[in-house]
């Protein structure tokens, strides 16, 4: 575009000059439009590629410029004005050795076109005066857009390229990773078995071939393609020796295979660097420009450490989080991931599930089948809201129970043995892991607890119930049912069960990865065990209150069976018992003896010193694994 006003030394002529619009451009340029018969024309010079010239009359336009470079050049012959002057003959010569300047410049390349427009009027029409303005040429550039622009395009050939990528493989994955590609400025190159089918899926700028060409035009290539068809990988064995080969492949179940997908793959192209990586992120989150609801983590491992390395940074440009997980024998692990099923999961949540059936079926049988056989009295329609209701606190805080029972038995195994050195067996080591996973559930039960409490009155039999003792009260002639007892009982148990579910809660928060990783050892080791005590005490006499007198009372053992809350206490109220054992300062020092290193045997039977080069370091910088 021009973005130059060309100004003419004559100042009583100049606003006669009508301005003349390029319609493709949208720039004004104030040309002298000459009169019929006038002496007088103009010429336009336009270079595009090569001098274009052309005269122009009243009606003529300059022709569309757009997205080039354009100068202006406005002279007068100064011969014209003043003929027989050395003046003027002075400024003639400087005019041409100008115009001389002005077409090496266009023609050597930095101006792609150019408009010169040169005024050749009779003396009469200008003076010296006037003249003085247009004896040297002007120069309008475009504006700072177009320039940044052109000067862009021009200079990109310095910037370094990125490289071309070969995709084996035209499934859903593939397309996600050729549009995440194309999105950070790669050319990708797709290889398939059907090109021309597979085309139409994938965008226009995307070359879409065989896999041989596919192979040939990148040197790293993304294996999207299952281990079942890595023998078509064979006939291109010569074309992938030294390049870098990506498997993002999975298998359908853990441990499917002897060995892993990119172990096999190596073994097949040992020509070939082959690295494990992207296979954890989903197509879903390849698609996203910045996924964050879902995992950005790549694991990457090779046993080529600059191949990994091209992999990490090819990772990071793609916007995702690399993680370096070594050689390529970790690729077993990371095809692991995507397979797993809410792993640490399994063991509490069959846990969970056979406390609530066992608890259910309790409840069942004391509060649906004894009044049935006993009295002929019709409960069932107790099961969905009642039975339910007792059977969800008895699991949670069983669960919660467990959470902190096997800490207990950990410490029992040291104090037995006299040192921390001796492994766990393999049952109390998953347990230990699973302890979060046991407080989610208690939390979860917990909550659902409260809800079912708190619609309790309002169900229909509930109303009915009411009805029916406020008559009973009435034809008994009592005026006052008022129970001291009874009010504190249900007052009582009422407050420790909010309390112990605010303090659940604080657990729950705090075991999630974003909370914790802000608290340091001494903070989340307070949160888990003191705090989790003390919501466990609490739980505890909340289910006392509620039972209060009917673990003595004759007419509670419905079938010689006592009281669920009854059961349900009995492991809470041991683990309460073991903890104030441990907190006895006999077997606390003890304990804390045997954590800092002492063991009772007799090769260890002081504190383990440190060896070797450990020996210089501070001991509050030595950590015993």
């Amino acid at each position: 575009m021009v973005a130059a006003l060309c100004r003419v030394g004559l100042k009583k002529t100049v606003g006669k000059f009508p301005a003349v619009r390029d319609g493709s451009i949208g720039t004004r340029c104030a040309v002298p439009r000459p009169r019929p018969g006038s002496a007088f024309g103009s010429v336009i010079s336009l270079q595009l590629g090569g001098l274009v010239s052309r005269r122009f009359g009243a009606s003529a336009r300059p022709r569309n410029g757009a997205g080039v470079c354009c100068c202006v050049a406005v002279s007068v012959h100064p011969c014209r004005l003043h003929p027989q002057s050395a003046r003027c003959r002075l400024r003639t010569r400087q005019l041409r050795s100008h115009r001389s300047n002005l077409k090496h410049s266009c023609s050597g390349g930095r101006m792609d076109s150019a408009f010169i427009i040169e005024d050749k009027r009779s003396p009469g029409l200008l003076s010296a005066s006037s003249a003085h303005h247009l004896l040297s040429t002007q120069t309008f550039w475009l504006p700072k857009a177009v320039r940044t622009r052109a000067v862009d395009s021009g200079s990109s050939g310095l910037r370094p390229a990125k490289p071309t990528l070969a995709i084996l493989g035209s499934g859903d994955f593939s397309k996600s990773l050729t549009f995440r590609l194309l999105r950070c400025g790669f050319y990708v190159v797709v290889g398939s078995r059907h090109p021309k089918l597979a085309a139409q899926s994938f965008p226009h700028v995307v070359d879409v071939t065989h896999y041989e060409d596919a192979v040939r035009k990148a040197n790293i290539v993304f294996l999207a393609i299952r281990r079942e068809h890595y023998s078509v990988l064979w006939d291109l064995k010569h074309l992938m020796e030294g390049k870098i080969l990506v498997d993002v492949s999975n298998n359908r179940r853990m441990n499917q295979y002897a060995e892993s997908n990119a172990e096999y793959l190596a073994s097949l192209l040992p020509d070939s660097v082959v690295v494990k990586g992207f296979n954890v992120i989903s197509s879903w989150a390849m698609q996203q420009s910045y996924p964050k609801d879902a995992s950005t983590q790549v694991f990457v491992c090779s046993d080529s450490l600059d191949a990994r390395q091209q992999i990490m940074e090819l990772a990071h440009q793609l916007h995702f989080q690399p993680v370096d997980m070594g050689t390529l024998s970790s690729s077993r692990y990371i095809e692991n991931i995507p397979v797993r099923l809410f792993h640490g999961w399994k063991g509490p949540v069959l846990a969970a599930v056979a406390f609530s059936i066992f608890f259910f079926f309790y409840s069942f049988v004391r509060d649906i089948i004894y009044p049935y056989f006993k009295y002929k009295q019709s409960d069932f329609y107790k099961i969905p809201i009642e039975i339910v209701n007792q059977t969800l606190p008895t699991v949670a805080i069983t669960l919660l129970a467990l959470v902190y029972l096997p800490g207990q038995l950990a410490a029992i195994h040291q104090l037995y043995y006299g040192t921390k050195y001796k492994l766990f067996p393999k049952w109390l080591e998953d347990w230990l892991q699973s302890r979060k996973q046991l407080g989610l559930i208690s939390f979860f039960l917990a909550a659902v607890h409260g809800l079912y409490s708190f619609c309790l009155p309002f169900r229909r039999s509930e109303r009915y119930l009411l009805l029916n003792s406020a008559y009973q009260q009435v034809h008994a002639n009592v005026e006052n049912s008022w129970n001291e007892e009874e009010v504190w009982r249900v007052e009582m148990y009422i407050s420790f069960g909010i309390m112990s579910f605010g303090l659940l809660s604080i657990l729950a928060i705090t075991s999630i990865p974003s909370i914790n990783t802000s608290l340091n050892w001494r903070e989340f080791s307070f949160i888990q065990s003191t705090l989790g005590y003390i919501a466990l005490l609490i739980a505890t006499f909340h289910g006392l209150l509620f039972g209060w007198k009917q673990a003595f009372e004759k007419n509670a053992y419905h079938f010689y069976l006592p009281p669920s809350f009854v059961v349900a206490l009995v492991l809470p109220v041991c683990v309460i018992l073991g903890k104030t054992f441990m907190l006895m300062p006999c077997v606390a020092c003890k304990l804390k003896k045997i954590h800092m290193g002492m063991d009772r045997s007799e090769l260890w039977c002081q504190r383990l010193e440190p060896v070797g080069s450990a020996a210089n370091v501070s001991p509050e910088r030595v950590t015993i694994m």
